[in-house]
């Protein structure tokens, strides 16, 4: 870590990391609350009353004690503080404990206790649950100003010496990742100067809605082998001939109408597309565990499940288009194609050929408390599966598209390079949730398949191209989704036709869109859009596995 020598640089950073990165989990307890926060950089140590971000908070204005900190920070750092001090949080206490009781609402607070403290310079774990605990209670004035008053000690200590460090790991990922999006950027940039492959006069807006017309079944599945029920949309294109089919697998927390906008996009162009839902990954999963019914975020089992289920789906599928009237001669199950995201595009990954990787898990799930990747709590859940070979990959699969998927440590570079069959890696410069460098470029560089794909949304967030859904149990914040989700859903749209075209469909006249040329004419502000189809570690200089 970087020596810090100057007093005002410590107040600087400690200002900072609380007011834009380590506010919004501080928590506190009404019957013996918190009076003062203390920031200790070693021998030296500053505090804030609590009072003084309450009357600040609520009334714009500030006393003496917090006045000599607001030099350190910016007007829009210093606005963004007030609103976040007084951001109603849209959760229940009984919701709260059940997140905060499960292994990886643990891990999380492993992590957040070794910086935000006790009075006595302990770790704060059992103080941050229960303050978080206590101050959802107040479900009418469930604020984070509120959390700081709730917590069980009469100060909370801030370990600037960890904080930092967090800080500057985040930062040396930060800079990395915009090395990366430049270099990617700058090459895709180049391909369109360089190797023009579409005439603008002939280029068509693959974004727009298809031709065909087509109807909407819902169907239910039921694998007695597995016991598990699940339902299914399916979108049939009225045509003469059997079409190619297309799954989406969701997220977590998800379901299946999330992307249900692609699934009439693509139907619109001929494609029978199957969306199904994955009970004990979806949204119900979510509602039951915020309601107290579960106990678990997710079953480690759903990382097998979840292909397996896809896999299932084919399997009634081919049995409906022999047995069903609705569906007979309008399937052509040799040509089948699947997008995920998130933990769909893991699911996606496994389909086309990627075994979890027990040995990549065990490497990198030892220092989970350490990690800045979110999405290695959810990958490394797997170290509770038996330690076997599983294959769930389905030779059916021609071609995937996978949307900031998950697969840095449950697959790795050993697994990820027997992939075979096409691959598109749709990622977010934006995305914090599953962070672009680990999750998606460098995927990208380990992949061996000829036909690999990797367009980047700058700007893009985790959650950019999902639909708000009906069902939503936590609704997304604005912030958090990001800007124009409608552009970033619109790429989607027209990056996937003419994949699932060329590689699907086998319809080869749709292969010079999917070029950086193509991408230059769709692209627009404030969510650029890039292109590639190679990449080396070499170019990004990075000490890749």
């Amino acid at each position: 870590m970087t020596r810090i020598t100057s007093k005002k640089t410590v107040w600087q950073l400690a200002l900072r990391v609380f007011s834009i990165g380590l506010l919004p989990v501080l928590t506190a307890n009404q019957a013996f609350g918190a009076e003062r926060i203390k920031f200790n950089y070693g021998a030296l140590e500053r505090s804030i009353p609590i009072s003084s971000l309450e009357a600040y908070a609520k009334t714009g204005k500030m006393d003496e004690d917090l006045a000599v900190y607001s030099q350190y920070i910016d007007k829009k750092q210093l606005t963004q503080l007030r609103q976040t001090l007084l951001t109603p949080i849209n959760l229940n206490q009984v919701g709260v404990s059940q997140f905060l009781y499960t292994p990886t609402g643990e891990r999380l607070l492993e992590t957040l206790g070794k910086v935000i403290q006790t009075e006595s310079r302990l770790s704060g774990f059992y103080a941050i649950r229960a303050a978080l605990i206590l101050a959802a209670a107040d479900s009418q004035n469930f604020t984070l100003l509120n959390i700081l008053q709730k917590f069980p000690a009469s100060s909370i200590s801030i370990n600037l010496n960890q904080a930092l460090e967090i800080v500057n790991s985040f930062q040396n990922l930060a800079n990395q990742t915009q090395n990366a999006v430049a270099i990617i950027n700058q090459q895709s940039q180049q391909k369109t100067i360089t190797a023009s492959t579409l005439n603008p006069v002939l280029l068509r807006d693959l974004g727009q809605n298809g031709s065909f017309r087509f109807s909407k079944q819902t169907i239910v599945l039921n694998d007695l082998t597995r016991q598990r029920t699940f339902p299914a949309d399916i979108y049939l294109p009225i045509a003469p001939t059997p079409r190619s089919i297309i799954i989406i697998s969701h997220g977590l927390g998800s379901d299946r109408t999330s992307f249900a906008y692609l699934a009439e996009h693509l139907a619109s162009y001929g494609f029978v597309v199957a969306v199904p839902e994955h009970p004990g990954s979806n949204s119900e999963q979510l509602q039951a565990l915020l309601a107290g019914t579960a106990d678990k975020v997710t079953n480690p089992r759903e990382l097998i499940d979840r292909p397996l289920d896809i896999k299932y789906l084919l399997d009634e599928l081919t049995r409906l288009s022999k047995s069903n009237q609705t569906f007979r001669g309008r399937l052509n199950l040799d040509q089948v194609g699947v997008i995920g995201q998130s933990f769909g595009g893991y699911t996606a990954l496994a389909l086309a050929g990627a075994k979890i990787n027990f040995e990549q898990l065990q490497a990198n799930c030892s220092a989970l408390e350490d990690t800045l990747n979110i999405s290695l709590l959810l990958q490394c859940l797997a170290v509770n599966l038996p330690n076997a070979s599983y294959d769930l990959s389905d030779a059916r699969i021609k071609a995937i598209i996978a949307i900031n998927p998950v697969d840095s440590s449950i697959f790795g570079q050993a697994s990820l390079s027997q992939i075979k069959i096409p691959v598109m890696i749709v990622s977010g410069s934006a995305d914090t949730v599953t962070p672009a460098l680990p999750e998606q470029i460098q995927p990208f560089i380990w992949l061996t398949t000829p036909n690999k794909y990797l367009a980047l949304i700058n700007g893009g967030t985790h959650f950019s191209t999902i639909a708000e859904s009906a069902n939503t149990v936590v609704p997304v914040p604005t912030q958090v989704i990001g800007s124009s989700p409608a552009l970033a859903r619109r790429y989607v749209k027209a990056l996937s036709v003419p994949f699932l075209e060329t590689y699907i469909a086998r319809q080869s006249s749709y292969l010079p869109y999917l070029s950086a040329d193509y991408v230059n004419n769709i692209s627009q502000q404030p969510l650029p859009l890039s292109l590639i189809t190679s990449l080396t570690s070499e170019q990004l200089q990075l000490p890749f596995q």
